[in-house]
């Protein structure tokens, strides 16, 4: 486990497009140079964050916004996660991306568990944060499908005031449609059991690529001993925890997770 420095990164701004996928067009952002890096995004729905522009400073970062969540098609085929992973392997193919860093969060990291226990063909690397797609007996957890959307972001934070920003954010009435949509998909998707396949600890032996795990401190959602949990069921695997953070350490200790992954691609690149 590392407690890593902050570091400081140039801002470069993104395009959003509409780009389809087999039948299915979903919502894009892409910003930056360098080799691919592709941000699976939690629950709460796709944006471009300070986080993706400091990363932009050195790769090509591309942002979808999974099929069901916001701008993007609801198609007829999306029950499960594991469609959400089998999507996303045609995706990298139709777009040919090739050296892939791969990053899930949380529901996200759950999708980037998925698609890589299947084919790290075009993967370099994999990160996830405060994954779901697991499950560890014993550690107690906030259940999200029990909270209104006021309780669920006190849950999500660890920072009183970036709490109730937040909270002010939710209530804009232009997100209700869009926050409405991502809480229905994803209780489709993860509702039982809940946020985690009973099936997906057994193959991620399968995983041949470097792979880290940065965790929030304080996480309630998926505490830090699911970050243990992976890394004992990944070969190889690293993690970071990151303090004075909940579930969203890139959002919420923007700085510090930027290192944490940064130093973790460095890393891997001098190996390599």
């Amino acid at each position: 486990m590392r407690i890593l420095p902050r570091r400081v990164f140039l801002m470069t701004e993104p395009a959003t497009t509409k780009i389809t996928v087999r039948g299915c067009n979903i919502a894009l952002i892409r910003g930056g140079a360098g080799r691919p890096l592709l941000f699976l995004h939690a629950g709460g729905g796709a944006g471009w964050l300070p986080f993706m522009a400091d990363l932009a400073a050195r790769h090509d970062v591309i942002v979808p916004e999974h099929p069901g969540f916001g701008g993007s098609d609801t198609p007829d085929w999306l029950d499960n996660i594991q469609d959400l992973a089998r999507f996303y392997l045609d995706f990298l193919d139709q777009l040919d991306l090739r050296n892939v860093d791969l990053v899930g969060s949380s529901l996200g990291g759950w999708i980037a568990a998925e698609l890589a226990v299947r084919n790290t063909q075009r993967l370099n690397s994999l990160t996830l944060i405060g994954s779901a797609g697991i499950h560890v007996p014993g550690v107690p957890q906030v259940d999200t499908f029990l909270l209104s959307d006021e309780q669920l972001i006190r849950n999500l934070f660890d920072d009183p005031k970036r709490i109730e920003a937040m909270i002010a954010e939710a209530k804009r009435p232009e997100l209700e449609d869009v926050i409405l949509k991502n809480r229905t998909t994803t209780a489709k998707l993860v509702w039982q059991p809940r946020s985690y396949d009973p099936h997906l600890h057994k193959w991620l032996r399968r995983i041949d690529v470097p792979a880290h795990l940065i965790w929030g401190a304080n996480d309630k959602l998926f505490p830090r001993d699911y970050a243990f949990a992976f890394q004992k069921l990944i070969p190889g695997s690293g993690v970071t925890i990151i303090p004075d953070s909940g579930h969203l350490p890139h959002i919420e200790q923007r700085q510090a997770f930027v290192t944490a992954l940064e130093g973790f691609l460095e890393k891997k690149r001098a190996a390599a």
